[in-house]
């Protein structure tokens, strides 16, 4: 019986070793590993002659793997979903085959460097299906917006196209019509709120959730020359809207969209969109759970400048340049601008003090007056939302006489754009440090001032304060005794006599008398003042602010 069972088991090893070597399969899987290869060599390997690769080359835009060498570290990018898209194959034997054609999916995803740190990366192919969803692989996106929470690194969008959105020809190919959900933003919300960067480049034109996804960054440029972003395209809006002769730039070019605060910077070209992103990454933590990088500084500390003690005119009415003041105070060259061509009132963006990152936020007196208006507020807004959620404490340097008034000003929803500035403020928690330079009048001034308690604020000697400024402020308040002197002809020496004591009274040392502002500096002890500050707040105060996230006492909201 045991000779019958060892015969029949040693039949049946004959029969599998015959079965086994009659399909001559390599024992080191070289056959497959040599489909992996043709795969990626014609995904690598721009079609000269397709169509879309053609009219991308017409359009004076990079192809996707060309702007991951633009982008990227050299040899730094490893790709995740390489092999994904439609492949036609051609049998060879009874078990064996090969790609004899293959169309990659139509967004480019993986990990790379950028000036040494870790990035995900997402980035359309134009030239396949304009980027539509017929072209690409859903759970690609997907699953790198969950990659990104997971590993808790930026991600970088590089969109041009509709970033897989919708196409009428999906139906068509898959038999049935769809709801669009969007299942991919749920995971990119949590990412805004957790503070891990997202950034994007508008690189060709933004269709629908293209336009959608680079809107939700913390952070978006525009390549003037390319970039381009609508809700529909010009011939949808043609039969929907009747509106004629539109194309991409008169559609939603940077004119618009870089002026409405749709997009936050412009850049000239693509390669100083990149460049704007390398720089602002290096200012951002990978998540919120970290501080923000700090860098060696060779700029002094205690470095003085007497040139701001004349910044600030005496003369009242006229206006100095605020940047002036804030490329004097913060590490040289360090001053990176955001949302410079919209929201023009109101000044924002990130440098460094001792090599510490902070965001920085001013009014800006040449436009308007310095007087808060909308877009300001909601440029202030976003910065203060961006801050709190990167662990950057905010420096702030303040001359404002108020909300923007008049018509204009209250048909474009001033005050409630003003107190949605004002709800950010003090549901915000990153520190905080002012530097009143002049004028803190009205609802705005208080707000900007009070957010914190106990508040971590200097002045100038030029600082002027109080609930109104006295262009205005005096007509109201001395009305009556105004009129009267009018009837008897001398109205204008009663105002001078007013506004000469008024301005006695206002002179700053009263209210450093009072304690009514905790101290006032010379100008140029600006910089050491603000460097002591930042150099306490993070030795102390964001650990402690990592932990309190960390535990769930703090939670920073984005969107």
């Amino acid at each position: 019986m045991s000779e019958d069972k060892s015969s029949s088991a040693n039949k049946r090893l004959n029969q599998v070793s015959a079965h086994l070597s009659s399909q001559k399969l390599p024992p080191d899987y070289a056959d497959v590993l040599s489909q992996i290869n043709t795969l990626r060599t014609i995904a690598a390997t721009p079609d000269i002659n397709r169509r879309g690769y053609i009219r991308q080359k017409q359009a004076g835009k990079l192809w996707v793997r060309e702007r991951l060498e633009e982008l990227l570290d050299h040899s730094s990018f490893q790709e995740i979903g390489s092999l994904s898209g439609t492949v036609i194959w051609e049998k060879t034997g009874p078990i064996r085959e090969k790609p004899v054609s293959f169309v990659p999916s139509n967004n480019v995803q993986g990990i790379g460097k950028l000036r040494g740190r870790r990035i995900l990366l997402t980035a359309d192919d134009f030239s396949l299906r304009s980027g539509h969803a017929d072209g690409s692989t859903v759970g690609k996106t997907v699953y790198l917006e969950k990659l990104a929470l997971a590993l808790k690194l930026p991600v970088v969008k590089l969109v041009d196209g509709s970033s897989g959105g919708g196409s009428v020809t999906t139906i068509r190919k898959e038999g049935w019509s769809y709801l669009p959900y969007l299942s991919m933003y749920r995971h990119v919300v949590d990412q805004l709120n957790q503070g891990i960067p997202n950034l994007g480049a508008v690189v060709g034109p933004a269709i629908g959730l293209g336009a959608a996804r680079v809107v939700s960054c913390h952070f978006s440029v525009m390549a003037a020359d390319v970039g381009s972003l609508f809700n529909a395209g010009p011939e949808v809006v043609k039969g929907a809207t009747f509106e004629d002769g539109l194309d991409f730039q008169s559609l939603g070019g940077p004119l618009i969209h870089c002026t409405n605060g749709t997009i936050d910077n412009l850049a000239a070209n693509e390669a100083e969109c990149y460049e704007q992103i390398r720089t602002i990454l290096a200012f951002l933590p990978n998540s919120g759970r970290d501080a923000p990088p700090v860098i060696t500084n060779d700029d002094p500390e205690d470095r003085e400048d007497e040139a701001l003690r004349r910044v600030i005119p005496r003369r009242q009415a006229r206006m100095y340049n605020p940047r002036t003041i804030i490329t004097s105070v913060v590490d040289q060259n360090s001053w990176f601008e955001i949302g410079a061509l919209w929201g023009r009132t109101a000044i924002g963006g990130l440098a460094r003090l001792g090599g510490r990152p902070i965001g920085v936020i001013s009014l800006n007196c040449e436009v308007n007056g310095g007087a808060l208006d909308a877009a300001g507020s909601q440029k202030l807004t976003k910065l203060l939302k961006l801050c709190d959620v990167m662990n950057l404490p905010v420096l702030q340097f303040i001359d404002v006489p108020g909300y923007a008034i008049g018509t204009a000003a209250e048909r474009t929803a001033t005050m409630r754009w003003g107190v949605e500035l004002a709800k950010t403020y003090y549901s915000t928690t990153m520190p905080l440090f002012n530097i009143i330079t002049r004028r803190v009048y009205g609802v705005a001034g208080g707000i900007m001032l009070g957010a914190r308690d106990p508040v971590m604020q200097v002045a100038w000697p030029s600082g002027q304060w109080g609930s109104l400024p006295l262009e205005g402020g005096i007509e109201v308040g001395h009305r009556h005794e105004l009129r009267e002197a009018e009837k008897a002809g001398h109205k204008a020496e009663l105002y001078k006599e007013l506004e000469e004591e008024y301005l006695r009274l206002m002179n700053p040392v009263r209210t450093a008398n009072a304690f009514g502002i905790e101290e006032i500096i010379d100008p140029k002890d600006t910089r050491k003042v603000c460097c002591a500050w930042v150099r306490h707040v993070y030795h102390v105060t964001i650990p402690e602010r990592l932990a309190d996230r960390a535990a769930g006492r703090i939670q920073p909201v984005f969107a």
